[in-house]
């Protein structure tokens, strides 16, 4: 059994072995465990129970990530989007006025339009045509966006005001303090070359804020988790089969397509996982595990599930196979019960390793082209509007867009293939449906 493990994901092939495929499960739950509170906080908004919201988000992030284990083989967590639970809570149904159930059906409608377009080969080729400029871009543009929510969960950067956004925060308070010498204790655990230095970084910082009663210990270990009955499969689809509902549904889809194609290509560059011509082998695979798991979420109750950009952190920390994912299900399936103790993990203590991460995606950026302006300006742009906006969607949709015109401007035309055309076009309809404030 264990021989047929092994070579089920290709340990010996890709150098790793149990221990370190474990390690590297176990430091992505914990970086990305906060979608556990997160998530249902969010969707409160919305008038979705808190209770059910969680146990929503975890069944979800077990179901797709034990499928990205298992179906494609591939390091990568899967669970609800953050950005799309806020769009659906603050603009679909408090701004425009529909009900949450109305809003699940939109997920669900392009869960299912995304299998079938998977499954017919249209996502693969529309990857396949993405230039390798911007498949680099999308790695360094998520490895800075990781990078400055790191920063602000550390409490180093907070908001500032008019004129200038953000700001330095007062790092002379204890939990940023602690949050410092957390990030500190973590460079110095990788450079000396530590196995599992990114979670040793994050127990030793959570221990401290235990120790100075930053964050309480928990009330209680176990729990069951609390029923999902009042949200499981609640949708209306009835309401959400209307013209007036088409920019909703298209604003999903398009939000849904350019967060999971970015995510793909920038941890698989990170992991070493794409060919000599830039592309993801057997990309539809993890293309599928994402459709399937938006269909999941949106009978389990929650919103559009996919790939995590907090998988850098495992991956990083040697994850190289599909077991990794298995393990983070594992943990994930843990949480249910054990969520008093899983989620004592402070922002501050994960916060340092979401930036050493973002560091370490930052190599891409020595893969693209510094003397072709027509794709290095499209590149640069799409790593400075994920950040700037706040918005990965946003940085990779208009990446499209002006790399298209820049070729058509420039005589560059044929440069362009097909697929990016529709790709441009698809960009174009995100910013027609986009919720400007």
């Amino acid at each position: 059994m264990t021989m047929t493990i092994r070579s089920y994901f290709n340990f010996d092939r890709l150098n790793t072995d149990y221990r370190q495929e474990t390690i590297a499960g176990i430091t992505t739950f914990f970086t990305l465990s906060y979608i556990i509170i997160v998530n249902p906080a969010i969707l409160a908004a919305a008038g979705i129970p808190k209770g059910a919201s969680m146990t929503a988000t975890i069944l979800s992030a077990i179901f797709g990530t034990l499928l990205m284990g298992i179906y494609a083989k591939r390091p990568f967590a899967v669970a609800p989007y953050m950005g799309e639970n806020a769009f659906i809570a603050y603009t679909v149904v408090q701004t425009l006025g529909y009900s949450w159930q109305t809003a699940m059906a939109a997920i669900f409608i392009s869960g299912i339009l995304f299998t079938l377009i998977t499954l017919g080969g249209l996502r693969q080729w529309l990857a396949e045509a993405i230039p390798s400029s911007l498949k680099h871009s999308f790695s360094v543009g998520i490895g800075l966006f990781l990078a400055f929510l790191g920063l602000n969960d550390m409490g180093i950067v907070t908001l500032g005001i008019p004129g200038a956004p953000v700001q330095l925060a007062n790092i002379a308070k204890l939990p940023v303090l602690l949050s410092l010498c957390g990030l500190l204790i973590t460079a110095v655990l990788l450079i000396r070359k530590i196995t599992g230095a990114l979670l040793a970084g994050m127990a030793i910082t959570t221990l401290a804020f235990l120790l100075t009663g930053l964050v309480p210990l928990p009330t209680a270990l176990i729990s069951m988790p609390p029923s999902i009955e009042p949200i499981f499969m609640k949708i209306n689809l009835q309401g959400a089969l209307t013209w007036g509902f088409a920019g909703v549904i298209i604003s999903v889809l398009v939000m849904d397509f350019v967060d999971t194609m970015g995510t793909l290509f920038g941890l698989a560059s990170r992991a070493n996982l794409l060919d000599e011509n830039d592309n993801l082998p057997e990309i539809e695979k993890p293309m599928l595990v994402d459709a399937l798991s938006t269909i999941a979420a949106s009978l389990f109750g929650t919103t559009t599930a996919g790939v995590y950009i907090e998988s850098a952190s495992g991956i990083q920390q040697g994850g190289k196979t599909g077991f990794t994912a298995i393990v983070v299900a594992a943990l994930f399936a843990l949480a249910l019960f054990f969520s008093p103790l899983l989620t004592i993990v402070p922002p501050f203590a994960y916060g340092p390793a979401m930036v050493v991460v973002g560091m370490f995606m930052m190599q891409s950026v020595t893969k693209m082209d510094f003397s072709d302006y027509s794709e290095l300006l499209p590149a640069f742009l799409t790593i400075v509007l994920m950040i700037f906006t706040f918005n990965i969607g946003v940085g990779i949709t208009a990446g499209f867009i002006v790399y298209v015109l820049l070729k058509l401007l420039t005589g560059k035309v044929t440069e362009v293939r097909t697929g990016m055309w529709i790709l441009a076009l698809l960009s174009l309809t995100f910013y027609c449906f986009y919720p400007y404030h």
